[in-house]
């Protein structure tokens, strides 16, 4: 029975020490984390804890100012948490006598030194104290609450276990200061560079960027917007991330408002989700914008002047004291912050943010100074133009001033002949275009590309099925009419003497409406014969025909509908002339030079032929403007020419026409649709 008992105890034991490394192993994994110090603080002291099977315990840890503070606890009573009370006070004073001497203590319960400045232990428990050291300095201290009817030796052993755990707490603190001190001089740097950047330009929309964007940077939110405060209202300048803004959309405007009405009350604006506090109408204004920006957090802090030392003192000296708002000066803008998908708490973005609304509200300040000045545009044009009246710099100055005056003097007064440029045409001047005057299918193609034809030879044959339909329902119709009518006739001439006067009306009726049904049947035949010769097209002039040389792929079989242009049949025997399909826009020009000369002349250059210019004369322009298919809207001007200068002309030819309208500066000449241009769109 004692050797069954003696490997349970065995087995047991082994557990407890297998459970303890466990423990171990992860507060030595936890102490190498970069976990937040909430969360090491409450899995070390919890992990201790049950490795020591302790009744409770707390982590104390040096605040800036030197003072012990609370980190976390498990199980400390209410007289040790209360600090009025005279338990805590003992306590107190003991653990800061630990500190002191940075030396590890086991406490029994309720006992004390008879110096009070090294206080007792007022509790029923035995305490475990090691205080907790980085680099040589007590940063805090781990007290664990102990059963007091433990073994010396094993008390000796909760003593050693938890200086152990404490030198990797202390690795733990020491790693976190580096990351605080790396973290603090990348926030210096970050912070003299945004100063550099937000103080380099007086110029308020550079410096309201730079301040939007080095912002966000700095804080490290989502969006930064600048308002500026103009009379009453606050309009937006600058949003980060944004070269250009809209200042009539829906989201600039109801976030210039919200501007408006936070800037009003002269009290910065933190809100994360709740509007319970609010005004109501900054709660009506911050809910319109948060719908359409869907923000998590906005902070809108109010910019103000910052003042002078002298008007500091003249201020403090003229009320008898100075108070805190004596500083700052009016009101001339907003900085707003937003998170939209960053979760920064307000710990980590508030001491940021303050660093950027003094570098901003100085920097904005200053831009808007600057810039208010009067006639500022004015000295700053001149200022860049200094450098015109240097010493070393004024002959140049001087001589491409020269060239300047000389080149504007000879675009101003020198002329030229001025130009109209057009493309255009050559054709025939005798020539018709085919069209179609009934829809169909074309059948039969009886011509070729350039073949000779006279007038009333056949060019093309539709088929219109529709129309053979209506024929053949309609000779139908005028049959049976027709037979209905003889009969009519021939009842009444049979019958005379035996029909009643009753029958012989109805009988004469019918005889009267046949005859008008069978009249107006052959007038449509009349109307469908026509049509169907209207599918049979024929040569309206005697000429030569101008197609596509692939007719057969071209025409045959191809539906077309009524007014289409088949081909064009032109005397090429005849005389030529030249369209040109003139920009509407140059009418004008135009119009001018024919009320001024007879007989507008003509330069011209053939696309087969461009090395040589002809010349015509202006014979007729259109008094309608149409639109061609490369230059818009045109008016068709029609141009006179000299076929003897011209071998084996081809109707439609690319032609490249000038008309001349008389003389202009030389400036005019270049420049005049660029002149045009701006008088239309610009200055009207």
């Amino acid at each position: 029975m004692s050797a069954q008992q003696s490997s349970v105890n065995s087995e047991t034991v082994e557990q407890t020490k297998q459970q303890i490394r466990s423990l171990v192993s992860e507060i030595s994994q936890l102490s190498k984390s970069e976990i937040a110090p909430e969360e090491y603080y409450a899995a070390f002291l919890q992990r201790i804890v049950q490795a020591l099977a302790a009744i409770g315990g707390a982590i104390w840890i040096m605040s800036d100012n030197r003072r012990l503070q609370l980190a976390y606890q498990i199980n400390l009573s209410q007289p040790l948490l209360d600090s009025s009370s005279e338990d805590s006070l003992r306590h107190s004073r003991l653990l800061n006598y630990v500190t002191q001497t940075a030396e590890s203590q086991l406490i029994p319960p309720l006992s004390g030194a008879a110096d009070e400045r090294a206080g007792g232990n007022p509790t029923e428990c035995l305490l475990v104290l090691v205080p907790l050291q980085s680099d040589g300095n007590v940063e805090g201290l781990v007290e664990i609450f102990q059963r007091p009817d433990s073994p010396p030796a094993t008390q000796r052993g909760y003593l050693r276990f938890l200086e152990q755990m404490g030198e990797l707490a202390g690795e733990w603190l020491k790693t976190q200061k580096l990351r605080q001190f790396s973290d603090r001089h990348s926030l210096w740097a970050q912070s003299d560079h945004f100063s550099r950047l937000v103080h380099e330009s007086l110029n308020l929309r550079d410096t309201a960027y730079a301040v939007a964007n080095e912002g966000r940077r700095m804080i490290g939110c989502d969006r930064v917007s600048v308002a500026i405060q103009t009379g009453r209202k606050c309009t937006i300048e600058a949003v980060s991330g944004q070269d250009t803004m809209e200042n009539r959309s829906n989201i600039v405007a109801l976030l210039g408002d919200l501007s408006t009405r936070v800037v009003a009350t002269g009290e910065p604006l933190w809100y994360e989700g709740s509007t319970e506090d609010l005004p109501p109408q900054i709660e009506k204004s911050i809910e319109r914008y948060v719908e359409e920006s869907y923000s998590k957090t906005i902070v809108v802090l109010p910019l103000r002047k910052p003042k002078s030392a002298e008007e500091q003192a003249s201020d403090a000296t003229s009320r008898g004291v100075e108070r805190e708002q004596d500083s700052v000066g009016e009101v001339i803008g907003a900085l707003v912050v937003e998170q939209i998908e960053s979760e920064l708490p307000r710990n980590v973005m508030a001491p940021r943010m303050d660093l950027v609304y003094e570098h901003s509200a100085r920097a904005l300040a200053n831009s808007m100074e600057h810039s208010n000045l009067f006639l500022m545009p004015v000295w700053r044009t001149l200022g860049r133009a200094a450098w015109v009246i240097k010493a070393r710099t004024l002959p140049k100055a001087l001589t491409i001033a020269g060239l300047i005056i000389l080149v504007i003097g000879v675009l101003t007064f020198v002329q030229k002949d001025f130009y109209l440029k057009a493309k255009g045409a050559m054709q025939p001047v005798d020539r018709r275009d085919v069209f179609v005057s009934v829809t169909g299918t074309v059948y039969a193609v009886h011509v070729q590309d350039q073949q000779l034809v006279k007038e009333g030879d056949m060019l093309v044959e539709l088929r219109n099925p529709d129309l053979e339909v209506e024929w053949q329902q309609l000779v139908g119709q005028l049959q049976s009419t027709r037979e209905q009518y003889n009969s009519s006739l021939d009842a009444r001439a049979r019958a005379d003497a035996e029909l009643s006067q009753a029958d012989k009306i109805r009988l004469e009726g019918e005889i009267v409406d046949l005859r008008e049904r069978i009249k107006s049947f052959e007038e449509q035949q009349l109307l469908l014969q026509a049509k169907r010769a209207e599918l049979k097209i024929k040569s309206p002039i005697s000429g030569q025909v101008m197609l596509s040389w692939d007719v057969e792929r071209t025409l045959l079989n191809r539906p077309v509908q009524t007014g289409q242009v088949l081909m064009s049949v032109g005397n090429l025997e005849k005389d030529w002339e030249v369209e040109l399909y003139m920009p509407e826009r140059r009418m004008g020009h135009m119009d001018l030079a024919r009320a001024d000369l007879d007989k507008l002349e003509v330069s011209y250059i053939l696309a087969t032929d461009p090395k040589t210019t002809r010349t015509g004369g202006v014979k007729d322009v259109q008094r309608i403007t149409q639109v061609h298919d490369d230059d818009g809207n045109t008016v068709r001007v029609r141009v006179e020419i000299d076929m003897s200068e011209i071998r084996d002309p081809r109707p439609g030819a690319s032609v490249t026409g000038k008309v001349l309208c008389g003389r202009r500066a030389i400036g005019y000449t270049w420049f005049h649709e660029a002149v045009e241009w701006a008088q239309a769109n610009v200055f009207f």
